[in-house]
C-alpha cells in the first residue's frame, strides 16, 4: 500500500509542479548514440537551454556514503552547476551507521528532497518515502535515457513492482576498469628491499613483512613499525576484514554471499571452508605478531592517522578507504611508503577476482522524495549532471583550470598534476572533482565522448601521469604500466547475469533483511574472536559460529536470497 501512495504522489506533484518547456527525447539507443559535438569540435552540449528555469532552489541531500572533502558548493564545479542549473545542495554524507540514519529518516517522515540510500530503499519505499520516477525521466531527462539506453530496464525495482524508485547512479555505462585499486597492499620500500619478488599468495605477502619487519623494527623516530592493520571500523569491517575472504578463494564480489554463477543459488559465504582457511591465515598472522594489535579497536581515524605515520607495511583495503592517508604520505613526500595493489589469493589455485565484469549493474542509486518541492526542476538537475558537459565537468573540472583543450584533446597542465599527486586532499576540496559521481548517470572508464575523447581521467596515459617515481619503479620492477597488468583480465570470468548480488534491493521488513542483520551481528562478533584467539583454540571457535549461524537461520536466509538473485536474473533478461 505503501508503494501505491508513493507513486500516486508522484504523479500528483509532477501534474502540480510542471515548470519550463518540455525537454526533447534523447534516443534510447545506449552509448551508439553519442551527443552531437559543438561547432568547435571540443565542447560538449550543455542540458540547459535559455528558456529553462535557473531560478535559485535549494535541495536538501542525504547520501550514505561520506565525502570529507565537501566543501558546501563552494568548489570550482559545485558553483558551474548551479550556475547552469540553478540548484544548490543543504547535503549531509553519513557519519556512523548509514542504515540507522536512513531506518530514521524513513520512520520520521521529514525526508530530504534527494536521497541515496544505496541498499536501504527498500525501507523509503515501505514508508512511501520516495517516489516513482519512471515519467519524469522520461518527460524531463534525456540525457539520463541516452546514457543509460537499454539499461533503463535495471532501475526497476522488482518483479512485482516495476516502478524506478531510485536511477542507478553507482554503476557506470560501458564501463572497462583500468584502476586496481583492492587487492592486497604493500608499501615500496617493502617489496623494494625484499628484491621485488613475486607476490601471488597471502604466504608470500607474509614472507615480505616478516622479512623487512626483522630488518626494521622501528620507524627513523624509534616508533614500533606494524606489518598488517586491518580496518574493522563499523561498515568498514566489510571492505578490509570480511569481503578479502571471498575474493582470495576464488569468489566474486557478491557482498555477504557466494553465488553460484550456474543456478545462481546464494550462501552466506563465511560457510565455505576456503575462508575458514583464509580466517585461519589472519589468526596466524595475528600469533606471529605481523597483525596490528588494534585492528579490531581503533576507529576509522585512528586506523587513516596510523596509515599517514608511514609505519604500516601492509593493508588489505580498497584505495579509495585510506586516501586521505595516502595523499598524507605523499604531501610529506614519502612515496615510498605509499602502497602498490598485488592480487594475492590463499593459494594458486585460485584467480583473483577484481575485475570480474558484472556488466551494467543497476541498484544503488539517487531518489527523489515524496516531500521534494519541485520533482521537475530536480530530474532536470540531475539530467544536466548525465549531459556530456556534466560529466567532463564532474571528471576533469573547469577548462582553463584544471584542464586545457590542445589539438582537440583534454590536457591536465603540469602544475594542475603536480598538485592532484601531492596535495590532493586540498585540490579536491577547491576543484569539487568527483564530488557528484556517485549522484550522476555516467559512463564508465574507457569510454570516449564524441570528440575522440574520455569522458574520465582513468585510462593508461593519464593514470601513469598521477604515478610517483617509487611507484613506477615499482610497477617497472613487475614489467607492469599500471597496476591493472598484475591482475587477472575481464575477459577470464564470465559477466554475471545479475550484476552484483550486494546491491540487489531487499524490502526492509522482508524475513531476508532482519535475518541478514542477526547474522552481520553473529559474524562481527566471531570473525574477531576466531582471529584473535590461540590457534588451538581456532577450530573450537570456528565450529562454535557455524553452530550459531544454523540455529539463527542462516540457511532460511540463504533461500529466500536465492529467491531474490533469481528475480532479479528474470527481471533483467526480459528487458
Amino acid at each position: 500500500m505503501a508503494r501505491k501512495k508513493a507513486k500516486t504522489l508522484a504523479m500528483a506533484m509532477a501534474l502540480t509542479l510542471l515548470i519550463g518547456t518540455l525537454a526533447s527525447c534523447g534516443s534510447s539507443k545506449g552509448t551508439a548514440d553519442k551527443p552531437e559535438a559543438s561547432t568547435d569540435g571540443t565542447k560538449p552540449t550543455s542540458a540547459a537551454t535559455k528558456s529553462e528555469d535557473l531560478s535559485p532552489l535549494k535541495l536538501t541531500f542525504f547520501a550514505e556514503d561520506p565525502n570529507p572533502n565537501w566543501n558546501n558548493m563552494q568548489d570550482d564545479i559545485s558553483k558551474v552547476i548551479t550556475e547552469k542549473t540553478g540548484v544548490t545542495l543543504d547535503a549531509e554524507f553519513a557519519v556512523g551507521d548509514p542504515q540507522q540514519k536512513i531506518a530514521l529518516i524513513a520512520a520520521g517522515g521529514d525526508y530530504p528532497d534527494i536521497i541515496s540510500a544505496k541498499g536501504d530503499i527498500g525501507k523509503l519505499v515501505d514508508a512511501g518515502a520516495v517516489i516513482d520516477l519512471t515519467e519524469l525521466i522520461d518527460k524531463y531527462a534525456p540525457n539520463i535515457k541516452r546514457v543509460l539506453g537499454d539499461n533503463l530496464a535495471r532501475a526497476k525495482y522488482t518483479n512485482e513492482d516495476q516502478s524506478i524508485y531510485a536511477i542507478p547512479t553507482w554503476s557506470a555505462v560501458d564501463e572497462k576498469k583500468f584502476v586496481a585499486g583492492g587487492g592486497f597492499e604493500l608499501q615500496h620500500r617493502v617489496v623494494k628491499e625484499a628484491g621485488y619478488p613475486e607476490i601471488r599468495t597471502v604466504k608470500d605477502y607474509e614472507n615480505v613483512i616478516k622479512a623487512y619487519l626483522e630488518k626494521h623494527p622501528t620507524d627513523e623516530n624509534g616508533n614500533k613499525n606494524i606489518g598488517l592493520s586491518l580496518n574493522s571500523d563499523d561498515w568498514h569491517m566489510y571492505i578490509s576484514v570480511t569481503n578479502p575472504a571471498v575474493a582470495t578463494t576464488g569468489g566474486s564480489d557478491d557482498g555477504e554471499y557466494y553465488i553460484d554463477q550456474k543456478t545462481h543459488e546464494a550462501i552466506y559465504h563465511f560457510r565455505r571452508p576456503e575462508e575458514k582457511e583464509y580466517f585461519r591465515w589472519l589468526n596466524h598472522m595475528n600469533d606471529i605478531g605481523l597483525l596490528d594489535k588494534e585492528s579490531f579497536v581503533q576507529k576509522y581515524d585512528q586506523y587513516k592517522a596510523k596509515v599517514a605515520t608511514g609505519r604500516v607495511l601492509g593493508l588489505i583495503d580498497q584505495d579509495w578507504d585510506y586516501n586521505d592517508a595516502q595523499q598524507a604520505l605523499k604531501t610529506a613526500s614519502k612515496f615510498d611508503q605509499t602502497y602498490g595493489h598485488y592480487p594475492v589469493t590463499l593459494t594458486k589455485d585460485y584467480k583473483e577476482t577484481s575485475f570480474w565484469p558484472t556488466g551494467f549493474m543497476g541498484g544503488y542509486g539517487i531518489s527523489i522524495s515524496s516531500k521534494n518541492p519541485d520533482p521537475v526542476r530536480t530530474i532536470k538537475f540531475l539530467d544536466f549532471l548525465a549531459s556530456d558537459e556534466g560529466q567532463i565537468l564532474n571528471n576533469w573540472g573547469v577548462e582553463g583550470k584544471q584542464y586545457v583543450v590542445e589539438n582537440g584533446k583534454r590536457v591536465v597542465p603540469a602544475e594542475v598534476q603536480e598538485r592532484i599527486n601531492n596535495d590532493n586532499t586540498a585540490f579536491t576540496k577547491e576543484s569539487g572533482i568527483g564530488f557528484y559521481w556517485n549522484m550522476m548517470v555516467h559512463y564508465g572508464d574507457g569510454v570516449k565522448d564524441s570528440t575522440g575523447n574520455y569522458y574520465t581521467k582513468n585510462f593508461p596515459e593519464q593514470l601513469v601521469l598521477g604515478y610517483s617515481e617509487a611507484e613506477k619503479e615499482t610497477l617497472k620492477a613487475y614489467n607492469a604500466t599500471t597496476w591493472k597488468d598484475l591482475f587477472p583480465k575481464e575477459e577470464e570470468f564470465p559477466e554475471k547475469a545479475y550484476g552484483a548480488a550486494w546491491n540487489i534491493t531487499i524490502p526492509g521488513e522482508d524475513e531476508v533483511t532482519i535475518l541478514a542483520n542477526k547474522m552481520k551481528d553473529i559474524t562481527w562478533k566471531r570473525i574477531p574472536e576466531a582471529i584473535l584467539a590461540k590457534p588451538a583454540d581456532f577450530d573450537k571457535i570456528w565450529d562454535s559460529y557455524m553452530a550459531e549461524l544454523d540455529k539463527a537461520g542462516v540457511k532460511k536466509m540463504e533461500e529466500g536470497f536465492t529467491k531474490y538473485v533469481k528475480d532479479r536474473v528474470s527481471l533483467w533478461s526480459s528487458k
